[in-house]
């Protein structure tokens, strides 16, 4: 390199003209570079004459000044309104403890990272200020005193405002991670400890975390303290690159004592280092495996020691005067960390574990699997082996009536349409798209249930009725649900009804039918009234008054407009003048918002995971048969971590996304756990709003210590009424989460697990197109009532299917997969039995159909294809329903309904055919018994529900005006049919008795025919 540089042109910027120097002193860059003495001289002069420094006093004028205070007092309200409607908000919802206490903690945060690391950062650039040396010290630098003479009038302002920008950034940053900090403030222990340190799991859930993030934090101040101290210096002359490299005393000390604590804090990140490794993400398998554990742990260790042997250094040079030995530990370091940090792992992993991978990593996949179980609630699941028969034979589903009178017919995610045209009633109401399933009692039995409830949907309006008054004052919400039973149909195909009309009549009894609340209600309301006014809401149409009937809200579901403040704030808040001077707002007025039931839980409880399906059910909330029924959402709420020991992570919602997933901007979309559990349920009132969080799971230390952080906002498990625990079910997405976890971790040893030759995989929904990727999406579980082999009795379950893994387009059947949904209707306790996994595994001996290949298998038949194309004319357009699946018969039945619907703008499905499945033989008919029959040699004596069926004769597609019912003598002569064959197998089964000598049962036989064929007579006198 040449001993002089050529100045070339000088640029007049302060910041790059330092830059620029820094750039080359230190690397050698070329450039543009900083002017350096000529051999023997004073570096040359700055080119062009002295720039004048900048009046602030002729920028700041009166004008400018009062323009930009309307502009900062506009912002500043608009703002301020939306935070005080929040504050309004939280206090009428009674969850004020939850709004103050995050946004205290999180000002809070903000102040002391703040204050704290800007106070760090500040005093060590004025330690650095002070301890400048004079110019007659050093040897001085022209060009800076005139940078200096620039800074000068800025230089408390520039001293002030770096620092407190620093601080600021670390202190948001401290703040984002709220949650976790208040976790670890009340954190509970969970009396297990992880098989490698053997620490409590608590450590790693809450404490860990929050050490990795201050430890995060520390580097990034301590590291901007050091370069802003370094940047002082040097423009003080602290720090002189040329003619030759020197630091003054006073720097020195300061530098040398400020690369020791970075240096201490880099220790620090390398200790827990060694603990994050049982947390971390390693693909197949997560958590430390034998690479970690024997080479990854220890370089953490040895590079901790180097980094507080260099911390030493640092210090002895401070006072010395020497960097050779902290720059030399410096290279060690980082020598180390390249040669024990990557190197040998890198070398560990592929000379002497990938050689003998089975065998080392064995303890380890071990330790995955143990924890992994664990931590998504599926250690526990009773695994039992089931050589499927796929052979047929009459009377083969006699012994399993518990399982067949429950088929459901009914598809809730095909129906909606024919729902809207026969019960909407009026164009401004609407049902979901996806309906919901649940049970009831009725008439003493429990029956399966598709349900819906009747939103308002502004969007039905006229344009003519579309105006403020209207939408936010006159059309206020919707009315009552509609029930159908989930395994019958009526004559014409649609869904048989026990709970409809408006006002709401059936079998569910008096309950609030006023829907305030739910997914589709508009954005605002305006509502209530002095007592005696004259009603303005419409409460529900009614053909035999002038077209309405009116009604006001009574309950308390909103903050209260009805002051000048409160006016003008939700004025500002949603943009509308109308809401300060419309003269329907009276003192009583409240403004109902924030509407949806997940959009309210997640206010009311910011810390946990939402399901994406809040359900609705009508139910006794207090237990007092006095009071109506309340209708309700619930809706499953979960705790969740990613740093649990050695479990393995998974993404919620990937792994919750089948062809029936509903998008839902209040679930957390992109989220990777190695932790869940349903620890809440949450329950909304449809009338006023109002949430109620129930603890579900009384062991969950994550739940309990969001207690200890928010007490008395969770109620007791006790608090929940027995109607309520009727309705409670088994959560979906909880369980798509652990159905994906099982296609792989049903192998609990860790040999068989590495081979990976049990892997499942699930199943593709084969009546689901291909999307856009070319993906097709998995089958969505499935709640049906049903007895698994071994279980006591049949109970309300959530089911779904897996298929042997790898490439192989082969999809036999390789699992059966459910859990007991059922909860019991005892107040407060959760029934026995209640979230049991069963799992059903396949011997490979054994061929059974998946559900890809019982799809082909009703394509592939001439007969049923010849069917199909015959209804699916022009005209008409067939859907296919769920493919359900029930082990019954000794192997797994197949069932899926047909439905038709015409092409026109009022088309809705009906049902007009079921197929069947059982090992290769399929049945094809117009009603489920007949298809049964088909498919099991004539005769499958399955017991059915009454009336399941539409008649023989399919109409032609529904379209146009719906008809009234007209179940008639179809339905009977359906009932009368089946009675007379249960008659017969009776009488059949009293031979065969009376073969064997058994006259006990041939006398049982007999009264039971007689008492069927009495009751077939009763039923065809009546026609």
């Amino acid at each position: 390199m040449p001993s002089s540089i050529p100045v070339g042109t000088i640029e007049k910027s302060y910041f790059a003209q330092i830059c620029i120097e820094l750039r080359f002193s230190m690397f050698g860059f070329p450039g543009q570079p900083f002017p350096r003495p000529q051999e023997g001289g004073a570096p040359k002069p700055p080119e062009g004459p002295p720039r004048e420094p900048i009046n602030l006093k002729e920028m700041i004028t009166p004008m400018r000044i009062t323009l930009f205070a309307l502009l900062a007092l506009v912002v500043g309200f608009y703002y301020l309104s939306d935070f005080v409607t929040e504050i309004l908000w939280f206090n009428q919802i009674g969850a004020q403890q939850v709004f103050w206490t995050r946004w205290l903690v999180i000002i809070g945060l903000v102040l002391l990272g703040t204050i704290v690391n800007a106070s760090i950062v500040g005093i060590n650039m004025q330690i650095a200020y002070k301890n400048r040396p004079t110019s007659h010290s050093v040897n001085y630098n022209p060009q800076l005193r005139e940078y200096q003479r620039q800074l000068e009038p800025f230089r408390k302002l520039v001293f002030i405002a770096v620092p407190l920008f620093i601080g600021f950034t670390t202190g948001t940053a401290l703040a984002a991670d709220w949650d976790q900090i208040l976790l670890w403030w009340n954190s509970t222990p969970f009396g297990q400890t992880d098989p490698q340190w053997g620490v409590d799991l608590s450590f790693y859930m809450f404490t860990l975390p929050v050490l990795q993030m201050l430890f995060y934090l520390l580097t990034r101040v301590f590291v901007a303290s050091l370069l802003a101290t370094v940047v002082v210096h040097y423009l003080y002359s602290g720090i002189v690159l040329f003619p030759r490299f020197r630091v003054s005393k006073r720097a020195r000390l300061q530098l040398g004592i400020l690369a020791a604590l970075v240096s201490l804090i880099v220790a620090g990140r390398y200790w827990i280092g060694r603990y994050l490794l049982l947390t971390s993400e390693g693909g197949r398998i997560d958590g430390a495996l034998y690479q970690q554990v024997n080479a990854q742990i220890p370089a953490q260790t040895i590079l901790t020691v180097t980094s507080i042997l260099v911390a030493i250094l640092f210090i002895v040079a401070a006072f010395r005067g020497s960097w050779h030995l902290p720059a030399t530990g410096v290279a060690v370091t980082v020598v180390s960390a390249l040669v024990v940090g990557f190197v040998y792992p890198t070398l560990i992993q592929e000379f002497k574990v990938k050689p003998n991978e089975r065998a080392l990593e064995s303890p380890y996949i071990q330790r995955n699997i143990d924890a992994t179980l664990d931590a998504y609630g599926i250690k526990d699941v009773e695994l039992q082996s089931y050589s499927a028969k796929t052979e047929t034979s009459a009377g083969q589903l006699r012994d399993d009536a518990a399982s067949t009178q429950q088929i459901r017919l009914i598809d809730p995610d095909v129906v909606s349409p024919t729902i809207r045209q026969l019960k909407q009633s009026r164009s401004y109401y609407t049902f979901e798209s996806q309906l919901s399933v649940d049970r009831y009692e009725i008439d003493g039995v429990k029956r399966d249930t598709v349900i819906a409830v009747r939103e308002l949907n502004l969007d039905g309006l006229d344009e003519n009725e579309r105006n403020w008054v209207n939408e936010h004052t006159i059309f206020t919400h919707g009315y009552g649900v509609v029930a159908a039973y989930g395994n019958k149909v009526d004559s014409k195909g649609e869904p048989a009804w026990w709970e409809e009309g408006i006002p709401s009549m059936g079998d569910m009894g008096e309950y609030e039918q006023r829907v305030y609340f739910s997914p589709s209600s508009p954005q605002y309301s305006i509502v209530g009234a002095p007592q005696g006014a004259k009603p303005l809401e419409l409460d529900y149409p009614d053909e035999a008054s002038d077209g309405q009937v009116p009604t006001t809200f009574e309950g308390d579901g909103g903050p209260s407009v009805g002051n000048f403040f409160n006016k003008l704030l939700y004025a500002i808040k949603f943009q509308s003048t109308n809401i300060f001077f419309a003269s329907q707002i009276n003192e009583k007025s409240q403004i109902l918002y924030d509407r949806d039931p997940a959009l309210r839980v997640a206010k009311v409880a910011p810390y946990l995971t939402l399901d994406r399906k809040p359900y609705p059910a009508v139910v006794d909330m207090d237990g007092d048969p006095k009071t109506p029924k309340r209708l309700v959402w619930i809706v499953d709420a979960y705790t969740t971590s990613n740093h649990y020991p050695y479990a393995q992570h998974v993404n919620i919602a990937q792994t919750t996304v089948d062809s029936s997933t509903k998008e839902s901007e209040f679930y957390a979309a992109d989220l990777e756990i190695n932790y869940i559990r349903n620890s809440v349920k949450a329950v909304v009132d449809a009338y006023d709003g109002s949430v109620k969080l129930y603890q579900w799971d009384e062991k969950d230390p994550v739940l309990s210590s969001w207690m200890k952080t928010f007490p008395g906002k969770v109620q007791p498990l006790s608090e929940i009424s027995g109607d309520l625990m009727a309705h409670m079910r088994y959560p979906q997405d909880l369980f798509k989460v652990q159905r994906s976890l099982l296609a792989a971790y049903h192998v609990t040893k860790a040999d068989n697990f590495y081979t990976g030759g049990d892997r499942w995989r699930l199943s593709e929904n084969p009546t689901s197109a291909r999307r856009a990727d070319g993906v097709t999406p998995y089958q969505p579980p499935y709640y049906l009532t049903m007895q698994m082999p071994g279980q006591d009795s049949a109970e309300f379950s959530l089911t779904s299917v897996f298929v042997p893994g790898g490439k192989s387009d082969r999809e036999p059947m390789a699992g059966f997969l459910a859990v007991d949904s059922e909860t019991g209707s005892e107040p407060g306790k959760i029934r026995e039995g209640y979230g049991k996994l069963r799992l059903l595994a396949l011997p490979s001996s054994t061929t059974v159909p998946g559900p890809g290949q019982v799809q082909n298998n009703f394509n592939a038949n001439s007969e049923i294809a010849r069917e199909l194309n015959l209804l699916d004319q022009e005209g008409s357009e067939l859907i296919l329903g769920n493919l359900l699946t029930l082990p019954v018969g000794g192997g797994l039945l197949y069932v899926q309904p047909v439905y038709l619907q015409g092409t026109g703008s009022t088309k809705y499905p009906v049902l007009r055919k079921v197929m069947t499945a059982f090992g290769d033989s399929v049945g094809f008919a117009d009603t489920l018994e007949e298809s049964l029959d088909a498919t099991f040699k004539g005769d499958s004596a399955a017991q059915l529900a009454d009336g399941e069926q539409p008649s023989a004769d399919p109409a032609a597609p529904s379209e146009g005006e719906p008809s009234g019912d007209s179940a008639g003598s179809t339905a009977t002569n359906s009932q009368v049919v089946k009675l007379l064959q249960e008659a017969k197998t009776a009488l059949l089964d009293g031979e065969k008795a009376l073969q064997a000598g058994d006259w006990a049962t041939y006398g049982e036989k007999q009264k039971l025919m007689k008492q069927k064929l009495e009751e077939a007579l009763k039923l065809e006198t009546k026609k």
